[in-house]
């Protein structure tokens, strides 16, 4: 199931609760999709970094080969931040008087901590991943961070799209009443100076700040358009047979229908298998009545269950087996 919908999309996402084994789960998809020929990169948006202790080495914000077919990297939230924040600081710099730029440089560092700003800064950055690798990859696979912070990632696009196409309005509209002032105070011995009431200078500016806002806009709506294409991309949720993260599951899929987002498959992990003996066969036992749960809230997704294996998934060798079981 997990390899027909990765030879199905460009872009697949997977979530669920901390601690379930998504990092598992979208590295042996990745690897299998990988090993049937395609060109595949995997993401982790997770800041706890969990790609680099499952493939057993170092693995950064720029992509490396982990095995012929597969790149991988790890978005590094505060390195994601100061990059965002630096090219914020260095626009505005540029378009503001010298005498703010003090003013510029403290708003930045009180922006670091701001409530919101990590989330926004992961987004650009996910939005520029899958922007210069669709062409270059087959399928881009994102192992996320867990339910929560992944949600939130989800609304973004159409939140941060909104508020920069507000942001635009009301430049449009400040730029209109300026030049309504200007055109009040006009000296027209000053017309050879001016164009249209403004300086150059200004009209540089406001030209500088409109490219910007509009270049973002655009980021927002090409990464919306992406993600909300049932024909490009998915979402795989990922989860362990037990009471909570089956009700953390439900809660997901009804936060991602209400952004747009398909999810078309649900990956029990770590499953206790039957007939091994009592204790793993009432686990078993335990499992099914919590799965029941989730087939009755959601009837219609397809589920793929994963076993627990008799040994931890550390390595490529690891992956590559798991892989072949999918």
């Amino acid at each position: 199931m997990l390899l027909e919908l990765a030879q199905s999309k460009k872009i697949l996402f997977f979530g669920g609760k901390g601690g379930v084994g998504k990092t598992t789960v979208s590295s042996a998809t990745a690897i299998a999709h990988a090993n049937s020929g395609a060109k595949v990169l995997l993401v982790s948006t997770d800041p706890a970094h969990n790609l680099g202790h499952l493939f057993d080495r170092t693995i950064g914000s720029k992509p490396v080969r982990i095995t012929a077919g597969l790149d991988a990297l790890e978005l590094d939230p505060a390195e994601t931040v100061n990059v965002h924040l630096k090219e914020i600081s260095e626009s505005l710099h540029e378009l503001m008087p010298v005498t703010l730029h003090s003013e510029i440089d403290k708003h930045i560092a009180l922006s670091r901590n701001a409530p919101g700003m990590h989330e926004a800064a992961l987004l650009e950055r996910i939005a520029d991943v899958i922007e210069e690798g669709k062409d270059e990859y087959d399928l881009i696979v994102f192992d996320t961070a867990p339910s929560g912070h992944t949600a939130r990632l989800m609304v973004l696009p159409e939140m941060m799209s909104a508020w920069t196409e507000g942001l635009i309005k009301r430049k449009e509209k400040a730029d209109r009443f300026a030049e309504f002032v200007r055109e009040l105070g006009q000296d027209t011995s000053m017309e050879d100076k001016t164009i249209g009431g403004a300086t150059m200078a200004e009209q540089e500016r406001e030209s500088k700040i409109r490219r910007i806002l509009l270049r973002r806009r655009r980021k927002f709506e090409h990464l919306r358009e992406h993600i909300s294409d049932p024909e490009q991309a998915s979402f795989v949720i990922v989860l362990a047979a037990e009471r909570l993260p089956v009700l953390e599951t439900i809660e997901l899929y009804e936060q991602l229908q209400q952004a747009n987002i398909t999810v078309e498959c649900l990956v029990v992990n770590k499953r206790a298998p039957a007939n091994s003996g009592e204790f793993l066969h009432e686990r078993h036992t335990q499992e099914e009545i919590h799965l029941q749960t989730l087939e009755q809230a959601l009837p219609d997704i397809k589920r793929q269950d994963i076993f627990l294996q008799s040994q931890d998934v550390v390595g490529i060798s690891a992956v590559e087996s798991l892989a072949q079981i999918l």
